[in-house]
């Protein structure tokens, strides 16, 4: 599986961002993950510059890098010191001039708002679950069960415990009386699809393509509420989940349900706007796919699906990481076919 010839001798600045509020063991695993990253592509032979944002001032660290000389690698998660801000890196990097890997600032942004997120996806015919979004607990029309509430702007789970999913209406209204207190709204409502979930990861730009799927498997639990991938399944070890959901790559699949699953993530993949890369988050009901959530800038860590997938397709991690600054690489004025 070949999607473009990466070119190893483009310059990298390794931007990522570490916070002040962080343990001491979040940023050495950080700090870790960030060299295991950094290692693996300057094996290959490109020169990498680290650049690590402690404070909001990025502007102030980037004006010692000239934006014609490097690829920027963003793994920025956000400005430290606030949440949700993914997109104000991307902005900042875009009015400096740089260029850099995956999504721009609005495509971003955008895909911080679920219920704009699944609006776009409903207008645009791609199969995603049955929704409502809410801006207070109280009753209504709602009788799709079982169903899972979630915050309507949140990203990486937040917010979801095996309490999201809920089976009648006492208890949707007793967990959106807990999400719109905790995260403010809105809420969303969706349909709860109790099947095989899918992380796609999506790499290209043009003609991308998927890279082999991975599925979540849940078969160490037989309750429906923690047969998915909630906070603690992702951030906790130790926990039931982080240990009990295990991983399989590629996912087993038919001919036909690759088609089809293909089809869809490369369609949600155009509808937000991606670029270079992102994960589309999917689940399986009765030989249905449904489209659950779209990630540009999914995470790049080595244990990641976006890494598992890329290395199911052949490629070590050095090589994924290279494919994404090369992609970037057509963008940029100096390295590129065609202007930032």
């Amino acid at each position: 599986m070949v999607l473009t010839k990466t070119r190893t001798d483009l310059p990298i600045l390794l931007l990522h961002n570490v916070d002040t509020d962080w343990t001491d063991a979040e940023i050495e695993e950080v700090e870790q993950a960030v060299e295991l990253l950094r290692s693996a592509v300057a094996s290959l032979g490109h020169p990498v510059v680290s650049a690590t944002l402690r404070d909001s001032d990025l502007a102030s660290l980037l004006s010692k890098f000239d934006p014609l000389d490097y690829v920027v690698l963003n793994w920025c998660e956000c400005l430290p010191g606030t949440t949700s801000t993914d997109y104000r890196v991307a902005q900042i990097l875009e009015a400096l001039g740089f260029t850099f890997t995956g999504a721009g600032s609005e495509a971003l942004e955008f895909s911080w708002n679920k219920p704009q997120v699944k609006e776009r996806l409903r207008r645009l015919g791609i199969s995603t679950p049955t929704w409502k979004v809410f801006e207070r607990a109280e009753p209504d029309s709602w009788n799709c069960f079982p169903a899972i509430v979630k915050a309507g702007l949140q990203h990486s789970s937040v917010g979801i415990t095996s309490e999201s999913v809920v089976l009648n209406e006492e208890e949707t209204l007793r967990r959106l009386e807990y999400i719109l207190t905790t995260y403010g709204p809105p809420a969303i409502v969706e349909d709860f699809v109790d099947g095989r979930e899918f992380y796609v990861p999506v790499i290209g730009n043009g003609e991308p393509m998927i890279l082999p799927p991975v599925e979540m498997d849940y078969g160490a639990f037989s309750d429906m509420h923690q047969r998915l991938c909630t906070y603690d399944a992702k951030f906790t070890p130790g926990s039931d989940q982080y240990v009990g959901i295990t991983c399989r790559v590629p996912a087993p699949l038919s001919a036909d349900e690759y088609a089809r699953l293909e089809k869809l993530a490369l369609a949600g993949f155009a509808a937000l706007q991606c670029r270079d890369y992102a994960r589309m988050d999917v689940r399986l009901r009765d030989g249905v796919f449904y489209l659950i959530d779209v990630n540009p800038n999914a995470d790049i860590s080595a244990d990641a699906s976006v890494a598992r997938g890329a290395a199911a397709a052949g490629y070590s991690y050095g090589e994924m990481i290279s494919l994404l600054v090369t992609l970037a690489a057509e963008r940029h004025p100096r390295f590129g076919q065609s202007s930032h």
